[in-house]
C-alpha cells in the first residue's frame, strides 16, 4: 500500500510564496514519476506540474510556468513544489500524486489527501 502525504499549505498574501512537500512510502520512491494537481472550489482537478523519476524532465501547466518549480530529492523520499508570486487564482487544494511509471507520460496512480493553499488579495 502506497501512502502519499502532502504538507506545506497555508494562507498567504498575493505575491507571496509557499513550498509544498510530498512524500510517498510503500514502494521505491526513486522509480516513479511524481506530480502535483490542484482543485479549486467548484472546478475540476487540474494538472499543475510533474517530474520524472530522475528529475531530468519536468512539465508545467501554462498557468504556473515561470512561477512554480517542481523538484525532488530521492534520498529524502521527498518531492517539492516551490510556488512564487502566488495569486488568488492559485487558491485550491493541492494534491500530490505518484505515477504508475518513472515517466509522467504514464498515469497518476496514488494520491494524497491534499493540502489547502489560500491566497488572499
Amino acid at each position: 500500500q502506497v501512502q502519499v502525504v502532502e504538507s506545506g499549505g497555508g494562507l498567504v498574501r498575493a505575491g507571496g510564496s509557499l513550498r509544498l512537500t510530498c512524500t510517498a512510502r510503500g514502494r521505491s520512491f526513486t522509480s516513479y514519476a511524481m506530480g502535483w494537481f490542484r482543485q479549486a472550489p467548484g472546478k475540476d482537478r487540474e494538472f499543475v506540474a510533474a517530474i520524472n523519476w530522475n528529475s531530468e524532465n519536468t512539465n508545467y501547466a501554462d498557468s504556473v510556468k515561470g512561477r512554480f518549480t517542481i523538484s525532488r530529492e530521492n534520498w529524502k523520499i521527498s518531492m517539492y513544489l516551490q510556488m512564487n508570486d502566488l495569486q488568488p487564482e492559485d487558491t485550491a487544494v493541492y494534491y500530490c500524486t505518484q505515477y504508475r511509471l518513472g515517466s509522467y507520460s504514464s498515469q497518476p496512480e496514488y494520491w494524497g489527501q491534499g493540502t489547502q493553499v489560500i491566497v488572499s488579495s
